[in-house]
């Protein structure tokens, strides 16, 4: 419910909070980084969202006036943007209060194509509206996107609305809407800053951007004249929602007026910053969970001080991408695709749980993971941790040992592997797991570190050989996970560069096909295709522990959400 007059958050309401690995700055048009994601949530706005407590996830409107009305068999939406929402003030503004619009919508869109943001979100409405991939393709060939052009998919017949049209129905494109890339930007802030809008984000949300330290420290401050709403979410029926709804039914929200986020990307020091009393609340880092945890519950000394323990199976799939255009790992021909098999084979998930996650995961099977639509339970990969199989594949396709025991390629040329990882504790442990596996057939492994914004950068350029990775749910349908591996998005969220005729062939007949068994079997069969070429190799889906301070109030963790402080309380005494 809005407020016209909603009064300010309580600047001595305070989060303390942590990411552990940097964001790549603030323009949504230009990042899938989760971290800038999360902060994205907070300082924008899109039409539609998600209800807080709703499991499984379910939409519904934010800037927009009510859930949009459908015609042409689903080829057409139609929002009506709610008046009186105003972005922050910003000197691009030239002193003007700026009301937002359709046409905002209808610019942040056509942004997401233009070629000169290589958004690696494009893919997110690459072939969908009416006009749109004509104009971005002549942009291609100009230099520039004109966007006083009118497009014929995106009509904004009056101030407050804004028409979509499809090339075809689209039974994700409402969950599009809702990812934090088609947030709504104003055209002048943009122009106003250009090169820099990752560090000047401005957006109709409950938040600013107060400071910005990259890769150290985020503060962000409750807007003044946000216009707020009442807490009124409706419980699930379990013991958590329902104390959810005693402490903070009827609030008028947010009540959080500053959030301070630190960027801490080792887990001992994150744990140690948690226990000192620095984070109000954070994942339990998986280092410390056998100190902490007792099977799926708290040890009575951590419950005494009266923290909860909130335990979810994460929407997320954990693996390690091979580049198919790297000169050593990459390649489609059967003696490549051999390769990267036979190292597959050679990681050990069973230790990586055990010894890494300290048993807080999951193994996963297939690429659509646990708690997404198209996942199936019953699904086992065909890929199998087998060191004597892995062997046996190499020598039968001639990687041949030299005198050291190492593998040479086919033509006896030496082969050394190398694999990008972030320089945290956990992904060296996870890289020497990779090592010790490739040792035992024989290959060479080279391990590089660098921090995760670089990695995702040479990434969206197809620059990574190798790369331990993870995609978190941005919709909670298997398109999500498979367009990771569709060939027209290859540096675009694609960072195998993996390109199938017949993946994309299936992928393309998913898109078309219904929600239902028969969508569901498509994404089994890509499953399949992908183990057969060897793109990724899948390991595991987390657990999340996440550890809250009693003062804290109003937590639960959204599967599809990340930021979550527009939803909270502090109540300290």
């Amino acid at each position: 419910m809005n407020l016209p007059h909603a009064r300010a958050a309580d600047p001595n309401k305070i989060i303390h909070a942590a990411f552990e690995a940097p964001d790549d700055g603030f323009d949504p048009v230009k990042t899938t980084n989760l971290y800038s994601g999360w902060v994205n949530e907070a300082i924008y706005e899109n039409l539609l969202t998600y209800d807080y407590l709703a499991r499984p996830a379910k939409l519904v409107p934010l800037t927009a006036e009510a859930m949009p009305e459908m015609a042409d068999g689903g080829k057409t939406f139609t929002f009506r943007i709610k008046k009186g929402i105003y972005f922050t003030p910003d000197p691009a503004f030239k002193g003007q209060r700026r009301e937002l619009t359709a046409q905002d919508y209808a610019y942040t869109f056509k942004r997401l194509l233009d070629p000169v943001n290589r958004s690696p979100s494009a893919s997110m409405l690459e072939g969908k509206i009416v006009g749109l991939d004509a104009y971005a393709a002549l942009a291609k060939k100009t230099g520039k996107f004109d966007y006083n052009q009118p497009i014929a998919g995106l009509e904004t017949p009056d101030r407050y609305t804004l028409r979509v049209r499809l090339n075809q129905s689209d039974y994700n494109f409402l969950y599009v809407t809702a990812y934090h890339s088609l947030s709504a930007v104003a055209r002048e802030v943009i122009e106003a800053y250009g090169d820099q809008t990752r560090a000047h984000p401005v957006g109709t949300g409950p938040y600013m951007l107060k400071e910005y330290v990259p890769r150290s420290k985020i503060v962000l401050e409750a807007k003044p004249d946000y216009r707020g709403y009442v807490w009124n979410f409706v419980s699930g029926g379990d013991a958590w929602d329902e104390q959810l709804v005693r402490d903070m039914k009827g609030k008028k929200m947010p009540q959080v007026g500053r959030v301070e986020v630190s960027i801490i990307e080792e887990e001992q020091s994150r744990w140690l910053a948690f226990q000192g009393g620095q984070l109000d609340y954070d994942k339990l880092p998986q280092i410390a969970a056998p100190t902490v945890m007792d099977g799926v519950k708290l040890k009575p000394e951590f419950v005494q001080q009266n923290i909860s323990l909130y335990r979810v199976t994460e929407p997320e799939v954990i693996y390690t991408l091979f580049n198919l255009r790297d000169p050593v790992v990459g390649g489609y021909t059967l003696e490549k695709i051999a390769l990267r098999r036979a190292m597959a084979m050679s990681y050990n998930i069973k230790e990586e749980i055990a010894l890494i996650r300290k048993n807080q995961a999951l193994k996963a099977e297939m690429p659509v993971p646990r708690g997404v639509v198209g996942h199936d339970p019953g699904y086992r990969s065909s890929i199998p941790y087998d060191i004597d199989l892995a062997n046996r594949l190499l020598d039968h396709f001639g990687y041949k040992r030299g005198a050291d025991g190492y593998r040479n390629f086919p033509d006896g040329k030496p082969l050394l592997a190398e694999m990008r990882l972030e320089p945290d504790s956990v992904r060296r442990q996870y890289g020497e797991l990779w090592k010790r596996g490739l040792d035992q057939i024989g290959i060479r492994l080279q391990l590089t570190f660098s921090n995760f914004a670089d990695n995702l950068k040479a990434g969206t350029e197809c620059k990574l050989a190798m790369w331990g990775t993870a995609w978190y749910a941005d919709f909670p349908e298997g398109e999500n996970f498979l367009q990771l591996l569709y060939g027209p998005n290859a540096g675009q969220g694609n960072h195998s560069c993996y390109q199938s005729a017949a993946f994309d062939a299936l992928y393309k007949q998913f898109v078309a096909t219904a929600p239902g068994p028969e969508r569901n079997k498509l994404a089994i069969e890509m499953s399949r295709q992908m183990e057969a070429d060897t793109p990724w190799t899948l390991h595991s889906t987390r657990f999340r522990n996440w550890l809250v301070r009693p003062w804290v109030k109003g937590f639960k963790k959204h599967p599809i959400l990340q930021s979550d402080w527009q939803y909270l309380d502090v109540e300290k005494h």
